[in-house]
């Protein structure tokens, strides 16, 4: 799987996690260097609470483009250290 933004491979893995139709990329996967962690937060009632990335890419940004679960709920253990997309990034 890859993810895709502003025309640049920002995650690639054969060993995403799918959970509601979200394809979770191992964090070791990602390109940390267009990555950059934002305060925003968000809660699942059984994940737990979300945080997120900004995406930056050849001057563009995505803000709160990509989340991730530092600590989910147990129900939600197997995405721990993942981390999925939304706002116009592509998966493929």
């Amino acid at each position: 799987m890859k993810a895709t933004w502003n025309n640049k491979v920002i995650a690639e893995s054969d060993d995403t996690v799918v959970i509601e139709n979200n394809h979770y990329f191992p964090e070791s996967s990602i390109k940390k260097e267009f990555f950059e962690k934002t305060e925003t937060t968000s809660s699942c009632p059984w994940k737990g609470k979300a945080n997120y990335y900004s995406l930056e890419v050849d001057g563009e940004t995505n803000k709160d483009a990509a989340w991730y679960y530092a600590e989910p709920k147990p129900a939600a253990k197997e995405i721990k250290n993942h981390v999925a997309f939304w706002k116009g990034v592509e998966v493929t």
